[in-house]
């Protein structure tokens, strides 16, 4: 049986117009989120409100945090690293014209599994990149066309993925940080939206975020729909747990594309008590 939620609230009042990324950083105790198309990278500190933003020279996908502190962000021309202060250098730089990074996420052995898309969303135009901490880079994926959502189930096991045109979520068996045998977990129906960031929490259930759906998802590990949190704006992008114990679901929102935004498009939303995530794993870079 599904079960429908409506309940949320604004952690982050703002005009974003491509949020996306939520990440929890435990050693700093604050949520890190991106606005891709305003190339800002930005911090929320729920405990005392804080907020910081940096602004980066190209559109940023992704960001997260390093096992040594400072950031990885995946950028239009490739990955790079900020440093604890603040310095900027490049880990891997690989530009192709009209085409950008989009959404990244790092694996149980501390790998940044990072996505392009083109801007145009030219199908197959985009691909999925596994980096090491020294820089180096395997392609993992080729014939992507907007790479966003990935996750790895509570033993590592499984990893899902998102293709967002294709309307599924896809789950590959994983290990030794190599993903094989790709097949359907689930898929979302052309009236409900597109699937965009996910997340997994500790009893193995998948959260879609889900563009033009106006809501978030939870599949159980059986690839079964068993709840929908509905939200008040069109666009939400992505999903992450944060907070000290982490059961609060933060989502992103985006307000591109919009001809007339809810006031709300763009925020920071936060859905407190929605679940148990799990501690998520720092880039070893």
């Amino acid at each position: 049986m599904t079960t429908t939620y409506d309940v949320h609230e604004v952690a982050v009042p703002a005009r974003a117009e491509l949020g996306e990324g939520p990440t929890w950083d435990p050693a700093t105790g604050r949520l890190i989120w991106v606005d891709i198309l305003s190339s800002r990278v930005h911090t929320y500190d729920p405990a005392s409100g804080a907020r910081t933003v940096r602004r980066t020279e190209q559109h940023v996908g992704a960001a997260k945090p390093r096992t040594g502190g400072g950031l990885v962000l995946n950028l239009r021309d490739g990955v790079g690293l900020v440093d604890p202060d603040g310095g900027f250098r490049w880990l891997h730089r690989d530009p192709v014209p009209g085409r950008r990074g989009n959404d990244a996420a790092v694996a149980p052995d501390g790998s940044l599994w990072a996505g392009t898309m083109r801007y145009d969303e030219t199908p197959g135009g985009g691909t999925l990149t596994r980096l090491t901490g020294d820089g180096a880079a395997e392609t993992v994926l080729d014939d992507v066309t907007v790479s966003n959502g990935t996750g790895w189930s509570p033993d590592g096991r499984l990893m899902y993925y998102i293709d967002t045109p294709t309307r599924r979520i896809d789950v590959f068996d994983f290990a030794d940080g190599r993903a094989v045998n790709r097949r359907q977990f689930a898929r979302v129906e052309e009236d409900a939206g597109f699937p965009d960031g996910l997340t997994v929490d500790a009893e193995g259930c998948v959260w879609v975020a889900l563009w033009d759906g106006g809501a978030v998802r939870r599949y159980t590990p059986a690839g079964e729909l068993d709840r929908v949190l509905t939200l008040p704006v069109p666009r939400p992008t992505a999903c992450a747990f944060g907070g000290p114990t982490l059961t609060d679901l933060y989502v992103t929102t985006a307000r591109t594309g919009l001809t007339a935004p809810h006031p709300l498009a763009g925020s920071l939303l936060v859905l407190p008590g929605a679940g148990r995530g799990l501690p998520q794993p720092a880039f070893a870079g």
